[in-house]
């Protein structure tokens, strides 16, 4: 949080010292209330684990310069989503995503007893499928398929938050379940293919 209120303070020094204070303490207010709910979304977007950091400081670069836009008309949450659903939009477009984690030290070890290497294997591949999966809907609908079923948010919710009505976030669930399935059943054919071909 520090380090991103600094960044945003020292972005800050074409206004007056009084509206620069002004305005650093307001991002740093809104970061403090909506960092959460940032982190949460862009994760729904499908930002990688290793680049949540830098599209979260994305994100909050954007509210600054972005500040004076907002009129109070909307939620902050619905704001504040809109901006995330830009940045991971352009996030996604970069076409790059890095696989490395960089870490200072190698991390602690977990108390988690896992069952076994293979069930920790077999896990890990789950979640995999299951991004690249996620990955083929478009990201409106992602967002509101991952709230409504892996979040189990209801609707109401979802449609709160997106600055939406309802009937919308029916309209883009029903669209997402039907792109999923259509999605898992190529990656079932695929798979049973590829097992076809190495018998």
């Amino acid at each position: 949080m520090r380090v991103i209120a600094n960044f945003l303070e020292g972005r800050l020094d074409r206004a007056t010292p009084e509206d620069a204070a002004a305005a650093a303490t307001a991002v740093t207010r809104i970061y403090q209330a909506n960092a959460d709910f940032v982190w949460r979304s862009l994760q729904r977007l499908g930002i990688r684990d290793a680049d949540l950091d830098d599209v979260l400081q994305e994100v909050f670069v954007v509210v600054h310069q972005r500040l004076h836009t907002f009129d109070g008309s909307a939620k902050m949450t619905t704001w504040l989503f809109g901006i995330c659903l830009r940045v991971a939009s352009a996030y996604r477009r970069r076409g790059f995503r890095r696989n490395e984690t960089c870490v200072a030290e190698p991390p602690e070890p977990t108390d988690r007893v896992s069952a076994s290497p293979e069930h920790d294997l077999a896990a890990a591949e789950s979640r995999r499928r299951l991004d690249m999966l996620l990955d083929e809907l478009e990201l409106e609908k992602r967002a509101v398929f991952v709230m409504f079923e892996v979040d189990e948010m209801p609707c109401e919710e979802i449609a709160q938050i997106l600055g939406v009505p309802i009937g919308t976030v029916y309209s883009r669930l029903h669209s997402a379940r039907k792109s999923f399935q259509k999605a898992l059943a190529r990656m079932q054919a695929r798979d049973t293919r590829e097992e076809a071909w190495l018998r």
